[in-house]
C-alpha cells in the first residue's frame, strides 16, 4: 500500500468513476485501475462494486475510507513541514559557545542569521570550552564555539575567525604609559587570570610556553570565571590580565583600562568551529554553519 494508491481509491470513492478520478489525477483510466487492483491485492479485499454508471464502496472500502482520509490528511502535512524545513522557513539549532565567542559574537551572528531566516529558533548554550566539547560530543549541541582546541573522540575543530589577545593595566599601573614590554616582565606583576580549563587561559599557557614561561611563574591574584569580572578587576587596579579584544574594546576606548604590548609574545590566536565528527545533518545548522563561514557576514557584524 502507498501513497498514490490511496489518493487513487479516494479520488474513484467520492466521484464513484474510474473516468473522473482519473481526469483529477491526470492519469489514464487503465493506470487508475491498476492503483486500485494493486491496493485490494495488499489488503486481500475487494473495495469497490463496479456497477453500468457507477461504483461504490464495499463494506471493505467503507472502513477504509475515512482512515485513508485521515492517512493522507497526515502524510500531506508531513510533507509540508518538511518542504517548510528544507526551505529554511521552520526549523531548531542549539549552539554551544565558550565564553568570548557566546558573550561577544554570538549573539551578534544569531541576530544576522535570524533577519536572514526568522522562522528558524537558535538556542545559544554558554560555559567553558571543555564543556562545549562535552556538549558536542553528547549531541546537546548542534555545533560549538570555542577559544582553543578541543580534544576528544568523535569532535572535529576546525579553525575560524581570528581572535587577538591583549595585555591590560589600569591607567595608574607603571607600564600604562609604555609602548611595550616583553614577555618575562610578566614574571614581576600580579596576573589576574580565568579558571583552568577556560579557552583563554589555555592560550596564555601555550603562548607563554613557547618562551619557556610557566604561569606558575607569574604571581597569580585573581582567578576569576569570566572575562568581564577579569577586566573589572584590573579596572580596580587588583592586577593586570590578558583579554579577548572584543571583550575588552569598550573598557579600552573608555579609557578605564590600557593596553600594552608585549614586544615577544604573539597574542593572535583562532577560534574553533567543534563539530561531531558523523556530522548533523540538519538544514537548519547546514545553513547556520554557512552563514557564520561567509566573510562578508563576519566583516558586517563582528567587525
Amino acid at each position: 500500500m502507498n501513497f498514490k494508491q490511496l489518493e487513487a481509491f479516494l479520488w474513484v470513492a467520492e466521484l464513484q468513476s474510474f473516468t473522473r478520478a482519473a481526469r483529477q489525477l491526470y492519469m489514464s483510466q487503465p493506470a487508475v485501475s491498476f492503483q486500485i487492483k494493486a491496493l485490494e491485492e495488499d489488503l486481500k479485499v475487494v473495495l469497490f462494486q463496479r456497477g453500468d454508471k457507477k461504483v461504490i464502496l464495499t463494506e471493505a472500502g467503507r472502513l477504509l475510507f475515512p482512515e485513508a482520509k485521515l492517512m493522507l490528511r497526515h502524510y500531506h502535512k508531513i510533507k509540508a513541514a518538511l518542504d517548510d524545513l528544507k526551505g529554511l522557513k521552520t526549523g531548531h539549532l542549539v549552539v554551544g559557545a565558550s565564553t568570548i565567542p557566546g558573550e561577544y559574537l554570538m549573539p551578534l551572528l544569531i541576530g544576522g542569521f535570524k533577519e536572514k531566516y526568522p522562522g528558524i529558533q537558535v538556542a545559544l548554550k554558554v560555559s567553558g570550552s571543555g564543556q562545549v566539547g562535552r556538549w558536542v560530543r553528547e549531541r546537546e549541541t548542534d555545533l560549538g564555539i570555542t577559544g582553543t582546541t578541543v580534544d576528544g573522540e568523535g569532535l572535529e575543530c576546525v579553525p575560524w575567525i581570528e581572535d587577538s589577545l591583549v595585555l591590560i593595566v589600569p591607567p595608574s599601573h607603571p607600564w600604562a604609559t609604555r609602548e611595550m614590554v616583553n614577555a618575562a616582565d610578566l614574571k614581576r606583576e600580579m596576573m589576574i587570570v580565568r579558571e583552568p580549563g577556560s579557552g583563554t587561559r589555555r592560550t596564555i599557557e601555550q603562548k607563554l610556553g613557547e618562551h619557556n614561561i610557566s604561569l606558575d611563574q607569574i604571581p597569580q591574584g585573581l582567578e576569576l570565571g569570566s572575562t568581564r569580572a577579569v577586566i573589572t578587576a584590573v579596572e580596580a587596579n587588583l592586577g593586570i590580565s590578558v583579554v579577548s579584544r572584543c571583550a575588552v574594546q569598550e573598557a579600552l576606548e573608555l579609557g578605564r583600562v590600557c593596553e600594552v604590548r608585549v614586544a615577544d609574545l604573539n597574542l593572535t590566536r583562532y577560534l574553533y568551529q567543534v563539530k561531531h565528527c558523523q556530522g548533523t545533518g540538519g538544514f537548519a545548522i547546514d545553513a547556520f554553519t554557512s552563514f557564520i563561514n561567509d566573510l562578508e557576514v563576519c566583516n558586517r557584524f563582528l567587525f
